[in-house]
């Protein structure tokens, strides 16, 4: 189930002298735009990104407020094809956004905004003694991840058989990992859950998630092994507000929302 994060943006600041009740406003002065609502469907991993975010924009748009609603990409990509109401998808990888523009429902290309990598993360206390990515295959570490379609389970994935190849791996890696495996959980935040429960061992998530995370310690992936995960958004063709949708999204692929992603650990995308 997603979670939804309202956040409210402050009317705008009336710039210069404050006017009496009831006086008119002066000749020639501009009205204030109509204010504008987005809802934007963003992957789980993005949670304090989108909140940052959002706070970060309304400085410059104060007339935007912004609903971010979280889940899985994969699902959130279901809904949307269901029909559920949204201006603007955020995905956590480019597969999801782009199936979106090839089924006719985006307003626009598929934008890369943010880039991020992997890492293993394991309870504080570390109880099943976990010191290298080569110990989730050893029999009983109890290993959690997401359901097949989503992307932190894709990127893992791909991360496994890449550590199959290297020196010092057995070639079933990837297989002895996955007989490891306890659950599978609905997005990359229900994994954290997990670990942070002590209810699993181990789990592969996004380094901008365990740089998040509490009461976790990380095992790095090998650079020669990792993954680079790529984000990408698009502007959704049932949007009421496409023209506001696509400037957030700009200003998120651009040097100002850059920096506030850069401040969570993300990257600029490949």
């Amino acid at each position: 189930m997603a979670v939804v994060i309202a956040l409210a943006v402050a009317l705008p600041v009336l710039v210069g002298a404050c006017a009496a009740p009831g006086a008119a406003a002066p000749r020639g002065s501009a009205a204030s735009p109509a204010p504008v609502q987005l809802v934007v469907f963003a992957a789980a991993s993005l949670k304090q990104a989108t909140q940052d975010a959002a706070a970060a924009y309304r400085l410059v748009q104060p007339g935007v407020s912004i609903v971010v609603s979280l889940g899985a990409s994969s699902a959130l990509r279901v809904q949307i094809e269901q029909g559920a109401p949204a201006d603007l998808f955020l995905s956590a990888d480019t597969a999801n956004a782009r199936q979106v523009v090839t089924d006719g429902l985006a307003a626009g290309p598929a934008v890369d905004f943010a880039g991020n990598s992997l890492t293993v993360v394991v309870p504080a206390a570390n109880p099943a003694g976990i010191t290298s990515p080569l110990d989730l295959a050893r029999p009983g570490v109890r290993v959690v991840t997401a359901g097949p379609a989503v992307p932190i389970a894709k990127y893992a994935d791909a991360a496994l058989a890449n550590l199959a190849r290297q020196p010092g791996y057995p070639a079933d890696f990837a297989a002895r990992v996955a007989a490891n495996v306890v659950s599978r959980e609905e997005d990359v935040g229900s994994v954290l859950a997990k670990v942070e429960l002590g209810e699993a061992d181990a789990a592969i998530v996004y380094v901008t998630d365990a740089r998040a995370a509490h009461d976790l310690r990380t095992i790095a992936i090998p650079a020669a092994a990792n993954v680079p995960a790529v984000y990408a958004g698009v502007v959704l063709q049932g949007s009421a507000h496409r023209a506001a949708a696509a400037a957030f999204l700009a200003w998120l692929a651009g040097p100002a929302g850059q920096a506030v992603l850069g401040r969570l650990g993300f990257r600029p995308p490949a």
